[in-house]
């Protein structure tokens, strides 16, 4: 690609707004210029860009102007205030919160699944989805696209990075006060998270489920692009460090077969199948799926209790895959076509 971009990275000082940066350099973005932004608390500090230092800006006076891509990665209120911004001066904005997500004129896009839908972005901005849709979508799309899915239920297990810094910091913490027999302070956490499991994520809705259970469910109608699939979630926080796991179990129009569906997921993009488990074989967060790019799947079996039904085990970084990894495909995508004209 012969065509150089002027880059802005939001958020730069957050897990996913550095690891943005990571894989801006690993990849090699055809970028004349990389900028770091964030509060004005972190402005005059500097982050990693590959073997370079950027210098960071302050985000509240930062003239947008010439920048082609934004990378955001602020939370919701940063990019409802600032994203607008961006895009009127003639960036395009790839937002990872959840500001804009369900919004008819916004794209919720997964760079494997429904890159199609980022021939119209009326409003210059384009949606991450949420972590835990990300990697299940990767991995239920091609399942989709054959048999038809009519109804999911899934469990996930939700690593502490997704809550941010202060929970990983917790996490350690925590262990390390269990190790020495002293109690645990709970601060980011309501309870104590290590050696436990918190069956909340984000506040609760009127229905009973909370919010992250309910991005799974329109988030996945809208990327799949059916607003008839049914999804039940329930979404457990973890004492992981990095890497979500999903007990996902599906219910198909057309009877597809474990030995088909493990096949679709090999040949799809972004898949990685790990599944003999005669041999011991099954994706893991740890040995697998933390500081690695694919969807690792796994446990592929047909359901004992339903004649169309399928279960899968989906593993991925939430912080890579589920974040900053998909906003830079994005990207990638988008200048591809910029550079074709």
């Amino acid at each position: 690609m012969s065509q150089r971009f002027k880059v802005a990275v939001v958020g730069a000082t957050g897990a996913v707004g550095e690891t943005m940066l990571a894989i801006l350099a690993e990849r090699r973005f055809p970028a004349s210029e990389v900028i770091a932004l964030a509060s004005e608390r972190s402005a005059g500090g500097s982050v990693a860009y590959g073997d370079e230092r950027l210098s960071l800006r302050d985000l509240a006076d930062f003239d947008p102007t010439g920048v082609d891509f934004a990378l955001f990665s602020a939370g919701g209120d940063v990019a409802r205030e600032h994203a607008p911004r961006f895009a009127a001066a003639g960036a395009l904005v790839i937002d990872n919160s959840s500001a804009f997500r369900m919004d008819p004129d916004v794209p919720l896009v997964v760079a494997e699944v429904n890159p199609h839908a980022l021939d119209s972005i009326p409003r210059g901005i384009v949606a991450n989805p949420n972590c835990s849709t990300m990697q299940m979508v990767v991995a239920l799309a091609p399942i989709h696209r054959r048999a038809g899915i009519t109804r999911i239920n899934v469990a996930t297990y939700q690593s502490v990075s997704g809550a941010g810094r202060s929970a990983l910091e917790e996490l350690g913490r925590q262990t390390a006060a269990l190790l020495r027999f002293e109690e645990p302070q709970p601060a980011h956490f309501p309870v104590q998270i290590a050696y436990n499991l918190i069956p909340q994520i984000d506040a609760f809705a009127d229905n009973g489920y909370t919010l992250e259970e309910m991005k799974l469910v329109h988030e996945t109608r809208k990327i799949l692009g059916d607003a008839a699939i049914e999804v039940n979630p329930t979404a457990v926080r973890v004492p992981v460090f990095y890497g979500h796991s999903e007990a996902v179990h599906v219910e198909t129009r057309e009877k597809l077969g474990a030995a088909e569906a493990r096949e679709l997921l090999r040949q799809a993009p972004g898949v990685e199948v790990v599944d003999d488990p005669a041999r011991g074989e099954w994706p893991t967060p740890v040995t697998h799926a933390s500081g690695r790019d694919p969807v690792y799947v796994g446990r592929i079996r047909e359901d004992i209790s339903h004649p169309r039904g399928l279960n899968f085990w989906i593993v991925a970084d939430n912080i890579r895959k589920g974040a900053a990894l998909n906003a830079v495909q994005i990207a990638e995508l988008l200048a591809a076509r910029r550079s074709k004209g």
